[in-house]
């Protein structure tokens, strides 16, 4: 039984509610050292970090700034440790996670459009879905102890999460 190179594994977790399986995904370069055309160093890279949180950017607004406007590929490459950690060690870290919080939003900007579009019954039904993934997300946190044991998602008090 031959395998192919393209799939290194076997069987690929499908989406929570929808049907994909897609197996795309994004190749980080093989040498895990800071390129050597690179002229910034550590410490500015760090500073850089500090000014995007400051202004308001979320962790892969971060990378995503770094990578596109300063050349700054993999900030682990370069620094030693990851965008968030960072943040934590300077203290600006989010008091929710950024994929939490994103969930967070969708849900409000969709309870949002059905505040004025009641008839919405799909909507309706994605909301239920969204609040759904909201829930098992805070579960999984609490567990890990990124959220207090005391945290709990509320529809009424969510637009003051995401303000």
């Amino acid at each position: 039984v031959e395998q192919s190179a393209f799939f290194t594994h076997s069987a690929t977790m499908g989406r929570m509610h929808s049907k994909g399986k897609g197996i795309s995904r994004s190749a980080k370069p093989y040498r895990r050292s800071a390129p050597s055309w690179l002229k910034t160093s550590a410490t500015q890279v760090v500073e850089q970090i500090g000014k995007f949180a400051k202004k308001g950017m979320t962790p892969s607004q971060i990378g995503v700034a770094l990578r596109d406007s300063h050349g700054i590929a993999q900030v682990k490459s370069v620094t030693g440790s990851k965008i968030l950690r960072i943040l934590k060690s300077q203290g600006v870290n989010p008091a929710v996670p950024e994929d939490l919080y994103c969930l967070i939003k969708k849900a409000v900007s969709v309870r949002k459009h059905l505040e004025r579009n009641r008839k919405d019954r799909d909507a309706k039904f994605r909301l239920i879905l969204i609040e759904s993934r909201v829930h098992r997300l805070g579960r999984y946190y609490k567990k890990a102890g990124k959220l207090p044991p005391n945290w709990k998602y509320e529809s009424a008090t969510a637009s003051a999460i995401v303000q």
